[in-house]
């Protein structure tokens, strides 16, 4: 008799499976921050990589929880010495994704979600192959992009001329990445962007799993 209640032993099976790696990218002021903190909520097997950062703390930033904040001499010992997955200078600062933590993660079947822009999302793809996906977030025009920007008052307008006259370059990279979002409506990008991750779960490469289970079928298991 077929029986349609679930099978507990093919949950805790398919809990074997290779983390992913889910990068978010976009020019200043596209929506990621806000679409980076839907996306955590929603995934409680979804981690935050915390980057390494020679910039200052800003007001409300917590050490090791925003980021882990670090001299530029320390910053370039790790890199020297490999501890890096990724790592960029942006406006004067420099930005980098330490490796163990990520790995760790990764093993243990839990997926990482990275907000870093195209260097850091190029030097990844180097450095992750099968394990990363890469997204690409932008916005539905240039003028609403500069008026996100206003909006959020974070920044002086000085440095919002800066983030504009980058974004152009920044958007220009949006053919390396796996998808592209547009954020012109920030529920119907959030769906786009939880069936992406969906789906890259689902890949067979990632399913662990799958091996045992269809040779226990082949052999009648």
């Amino acid at each position: 008799m077929l029986s349609n209640g679930p099978n507990n032993d093919l949950t805790k099976l398919k809990q074997n499976r290779r983390g992913l790696m889910v990068v978010l990218s976009s020019p200043s002021g596209a929506g990621k921050s806000t679409m980076t903190r839907k996306l955590l909520a929603d995934n409680t097997n979804m981690t935050m990589s915390v980057s390494a950062t020679t910039r200052r703390p800003r007001s409300g930033e917590a050490e090791g929880v925003d980021y882990y904040f670090i001299g530029k001499t320390k910053f370039s010992d790790m890199i020297d010495d490999g501890e890096f997955l990724e790592h960029a200078k942006v406006f004067d600062n420099y930005y980098g994704t330490p490796r163990a933590p990520v790995e760790a993660a990764l093993a243990d079947g839990k997926d990482v979600l990275f907000d870093i822009d195209w260097q850091g999302a190029q030097q990844l793809t180097q450095a992750a192959g099968d394990d990363l996906v890469k997204i690409f977030i932008l916005p539905p025009s240039k003028r609403e992009l500069e008026t996100r920007l206003h909006t959020r008052a974070q920044d002086s307008a000085a440095t919002i001329a800066k983030r504009m006259a980058k974004s152009e370059s920044e958007m220009s990279h949006w053919a390396e990445y796996d998808y592209i979002i547009v954020n012109d409506h920030l529920d119907i990008a959030m769906e786009e962007l939880r069936t992406i991750v969906a789906a890259e779960r689902m890949k067979r490469r990632r399913q662990m799993w799958l091996g045992p289970f269809v040779k226990g079928l082949t052999e009648g298991r």
